[in-house]
């Protein structure tokens, strides 16, 4: 009777995708060696059915992939002063437990995800999350992290901190305002044009709605509306759900792509591989058009671009806060600043004469200025 065949897995992560990593010869004979591409873990058949580090195993794969790499990161192998290897895996053990406990809690994946890189940074830096002078003492000697990092950092550890019932004096970090970056239009159009189709429909949903990275990834075929060419946007971090008007560019850009799914995003698996993606590209275009202005544009950045471009026309600082779904105007008071150090008279011209161009300079954002012998001027920022 033929016996089913083993399934190898990592002993540390739990996951299937393994290596062969060459021999071991040994006095009891050779010893098949096996290595985890997920984690980077080594390993031998004697550890086949070991239980180490699996205790975690179903919260690690109940929080994604991603959580593989973010916990089992081949870097925190490497030891940290007067720290053994059983103390680490059991930190990390700690950290996988608070990312479910988050996960349980209703914090968003992006949030999970970003808090835990910071306190795997911590460990690989020598700190011992279970003593809160020792994380003080990390975070102190930090000469090249900014206030506002060290303030992001120290609000990842202090909920942790919380999770397991540490009492510990917070640091007084105060994150620095900075106006935002805001890039001319023919440098968002750049980036359009350079992007693959997925990347270039999500850029100009974000130039013209000013939605968050989050809410776009998140929309749905049924959020699009063909015929009123509109987008029903769900908020996120409490916002106010919002409709807006598009163009047909757009849903034009939005026609070309296939529907795999019920998501219109669902070509990637999450918001953080989309953005990788990005970045290379973006990397890729700034390069070509030999502008590194580019480099400086997030997605976020054209949600800043929209909120001024719209308080520029409007002068509605209240349209603009509903716009963007605040919950609180001073969170949008920030734009009235950006147009004040914009120059007027940055602005393309154009001339229409017959009402099909008129429409045609309307759909692409102009606003009508004046007529002179029967002529209809129209102006657009930069």
């Amino acid at each position: 009777m033929l016996r089913k065949a083993r399934k190898i897995f990592c002993p540390k992560c739990g996951s299937f995708k393994i290596w062969k990593d060459g021999k071991r010869y040994t006095l009891r004979g050779e010893i098949q060696r096996y290595i985890c591409r997920v984690c980077g873990f080594r390993f031998s058949e004697t550890k086949l059915n070991s239980s180490y580090n699996l205790a975690n195993n179903r919260q690690v794969c109940a929080l994604g992939s991603w959580a593989k790499n973010l916990v089992a990161d081949p870097q925190t192998e490497k030891r940290a002063a007067g720290a053994t290897r059983k103390d680490k895996a059991g930190i990390k053990g700690k950290i996988v437990e608070f990312l479910w406990w988050m996960k349980k809690k209703g914090y968003s994946e992006h949030t999970i995800y970003s808090r835990g890189k910071k306190l795997q940074r911590l460990v690989r830096l020598g700190a011992d999350l279970l003593d809160p002078e020792s994380v003080k003492e990390v975070i102190a000697k930090q000469e090249k992290w900014s206030e506002s990092h060290k303030e992001a950092v120290v609000c990842a550890y202090d909920l942790f901190a919380k999770w397991l019932g540490l009492e510990w004096d917070k640091p007084r970090y105060r994150k620095v305002q900075k106006l935002p970056f805001i890039p001319l239009e023919r440098e968002i159009d750049d980036l359009i044009a350079g992007c693959s189709k997925h990347i270039s429909a999500f850029l100009q949903i974000a130039k013209e709605t000013g939605a968050r990275a989050g809410e776009i990834f998140q929309l749905r075929w049924d959020d699009v509306d063909f015929e009123r060419r509109t987008i029903k946007v769900v908020p996120e971090k409490g916002s106010d759900p919002r409709v807006f008007k598009v163009s047909g560019k757009l849903l034009g850009m939005l026609i070309r792509l296939p529907k795999q799914n019920e998501r219109i995003f669902s070509h990637y698996k999450n918001l953080n591989s989309l953005a990788r993606t990005f970045q290379r590209q973006r990397k890729r275009i700034a390069h070509k058009v030999a502008n590194p202005r580019l480099l400086r544009i997030s997605f976020h950045t054209l949600r800043h671009w929209k909120a001024t471009m719209e308080y520029a026309k409007t002068r509605d600082i209240l349209h603009v806060m509903r716009m963007l779904g605040h919950k609180s105007i001073k969170n949008t008071l920030i734009y009235t600043q950006l147009i004040e150090g914009m120059e007027e008279d940055e602005f393309i011209c154009k001339i229409a004469r017959t009402p099909e161009e008129i429409s045609q300079l309307i759909e692409l954002g102009f606003e009508y200025v004046c007529e002179h012998d029967d002529l209809k001027f129209f102006r657009k920022r930069k």
